[in-house]
C-alpha cells in the first residue's frame, strides 16, 4: 500500500491514525462531510476532501472512489459505523478499482454490527460471557426485569440508547419507538472496559490493550482512562477475535462488574475512538492494522505500560478571513 483514503477525519481515532500511516511512509488523503475550515486535521492530511453523507449512499459511494482515482489511492481506511456498513456492502466496487478495503470480512462485519446477531453467534460459543440480549419485538414489558437498557440492534455511539426503569417507563418508549429495531439488555452497574484487539487472520497471530474509561463522552468516547494488563480478559478478546474472524484493529466493550466479573458488550469492527491511547500504551494498532491486509506480520506486544492518560481538547487556526477592503 502506498496510499490510503481516510474518511471521517473529524473523529476521535483520526489524529493517531494520519500520524502513523504517516509515519510509514504512506500518502495520507482525508475526507469528511464537513469542510476544510472545520477540521483540524484537514491541514496534516496531502489531500482533503469533503464528501456526502454515507446516508446518501449512492452519491457517497462514487466520491470516494473518484477520490481513490484521482489520488491514486489503494487503501481504504473507515473510521465510523455508517461507513463500515456502506462499504460491507460495496467492496466490489473498491475490487475492481485495486483499493485495499482494511475492514474484516464481510460475514464478520454483519455480524458484529448487528447485537443480537453478536450475542448469539458467540453465546452459542460460549465465548465473551455475553450480557443477555434479546430482541424488544419478541418480549412483553412486563416479563423484563429492571431497570433496562434498550438500544438500536444496529445502533453506533450511543445513539438511541435508553435506560428504562420500569413497566411504565417501557410502555411510554414503546408508543413512540419501532420495537423491531432494538435489543433489550438487562441493566449492568459497572465501569466500561474496553480492549483493542489486532488479528492478522494469516496466522493467526493476536494482540490485545485493555483500558478502563474513567471519564467519557455521552456518544461513548473515553477522555480519560487507565491502561492495564488483564491476561485472561485480553485471551477472551483474541479468542472471540479467532470466532467471529476478525482482521485487523477492533474494539471490545465490557462492562466490569462490581465482583468484578467482565461482561461483554460488543464489538466495534473499527478503530475504536480511544485507539491513540493504546499506542501511547506501546503498541501501534494503526500500523499493524495496515500490515494485517497487505501480507505482513503484526508485531508481537511484549509489554504494556500501564498508565493514566487524559485527553484534551486543543484549539487550531485552520483559516484566516481577510477584513472587507483588504482584498486584492
Amino acid at each position: 500500500m502506498k496510499a490510503a483514503v481516510v474518511t471521517a477525519i473529524g473523529s476521535f481515532s483520526a489524529d493517531i491514525v494520519i500520524k502513523n500511516l504517516k509515519n510509514m511512509g504512506l500518502k495520507v488523503i482525508g475526507c469528511d462531510i464537513y469542510p476544510a475550515e472545520w477540521i483540524a486535521d484537514s491541514s496534516n492530511v496531502s489531500a482533503f476532501y469533503q464528501v456526502p453523507l454515507a446516508t446518501q449512499e449512492e452519491q457517497y459511494v462514487e466520491a470516494i472512489l473518484t477520490i481513490c482515482r484521482e489520488e491514486a489511492a489503494d487503501g481504504l481506511i473507515v473510521l465510523t459505523d455508517a461507513e463500515v456498513d456502506v462499504w460491507n456492502r460495496h467492496r466490489k466496487e473498491l475490487k475492481e478499482a485495486g483499493v485495499i478495503l482494511c475492514l474484516s470480512p464481510e460475514d464478520t462485519i454483519t455480524i458484529c454490527r448487528d447485537k443480537m446477531k453478536l450475542y448469539e453467534f458467540l453465546s452459542e460459543r460460549g465465548i465473551g460471557n455475553m450480557i443477555p440480549t434479546r430482541m424488544l419485538a419478541d418480549i412483553s414489558p412486563e416479563s423484563i426485569t429492571y431497570p433496562a437498557v434498550v438500544k438500536p440492534f444496529d445502533g453506533r455511539s450511543s445513539q438511541g440508547l435508553c435506560y428504562l426503569h420500569n413497566q411504565e417507563e417501557m410502555e411510554r418508549f414503546l408508543t413512540g419507538s419501532k420495537a423491531d429495531n432494538y435489543v433489550v439488555q438487562p441493566y449492568f452497574k459497572g465501569s466500561i472496559i474496553t480492549v483493542d484487539v489486532v488479528r492478522q487472520a494469516d496466522t493467526e497471530q493476536s494482540e490485545a490493550v485493555c483500558r478502563k474509561e474513567l471519564l467519557r463522552t455521552p456518544n461513548g468516547a473515553g477522555t480519560s482512562v487507565v491502561v492495564f494488563s488483564n491476561p485472561v480478559l485480553e485471551a477472551m478478546c483474541k479468542e472471540a477475535a479467532r470466532a467471529l474472524g476478525i482482521k485487523g484493529c477492533v474494539n471490545f466493550e465490557f462492562i466490569e462488574g462490581e465482583d468484578g466479573t467482565y461482561s461483554m458488550l460488543e464489538c466495534n469492527p473499527r478503530f475504536s475512538g480511544g485507539v491513540e491511547f493504546s499506542c501511547m500504551a506501546g503498541y501501534d494498532c494503526v500500523s499493524n492494522h495496515v500490515k494485517c491486509f497487505t501480507g505482513q506480520d503484526i508485531q508481537p506486544l511484549d509489554c504494556v505500560t500501564e498508565l493514566y492518560i487524559a485527553r484534551k481538547y486543543e484549539e487550531y487556526v485552520t483559516k484566516v478571513l481577510e477584513k472587507e477592503g483588504m482584498k486584492e
